[in-house]
């Protein structure tokens, strides 16, 4: 996609706001819900792939570690002049700790979904505010 047309584009919705259920059974669907969601935005196979693994990873790190309720806002953005999706998670903040053995934390399993949001993304952050904690990345596209 380019800035063209991002901007060209009036009759296609530049922002997606999205309710996440706390079940991590829900993650499957709302995945669903944001390919369509890409596809409608016409952006490339390997552009939406990014932009799903980002989604993947913000989605599972709020179901497992924070508070309900938690929202998903997908928007159409430009970083320095390029067209991208920003992704944002917010939720309530953070949930009690579980209290796992470290022999129970797989780290094959866990701890990678930064170092993934990062080699995907061009910004990324995290914002504490009064109503919990939002993470977002922004993934260019085109």
């Amino acid at each position: 996609m380019s800035v063209a047309q991002l901007n060209a584009a009036p009759s296609v919705e530049v922002e997606h706001v999205i309710p996440l259920p706390h079940a991590p059974r829900a993650a499957s669907a709302v995945r669903r819900h944001v390919h369509t969601v890409l596809a409608g935005w016409n952006l490339r196979a390997e552009d939406a792939e990014d932009v799903l693994l980002v989604v993947s990873e913000l989605l599972t790190n709020a179901i497992i570690h924070a508070l309900p309720p938690a929202r998903l806002r997908l928007s159409r953005v430009l970083v320095g002049g390029r067209a991208a999706v920003r992704v944002e998670v917010t939720d309530t903040g953070p949930a009690a700790p579980a209290r796992l053995s470290a022999a129970a934390l797989d780290p094959d399993e866990h701890g990678r979904g930064i170092c993934i949001i990062n080699a995907l993304s061009a910004r990324c952050g995290v914002v504490v505010h009064t109503g919990g904690t939002s993470r977002w990345a922004e993934v260019l596209v085109g």
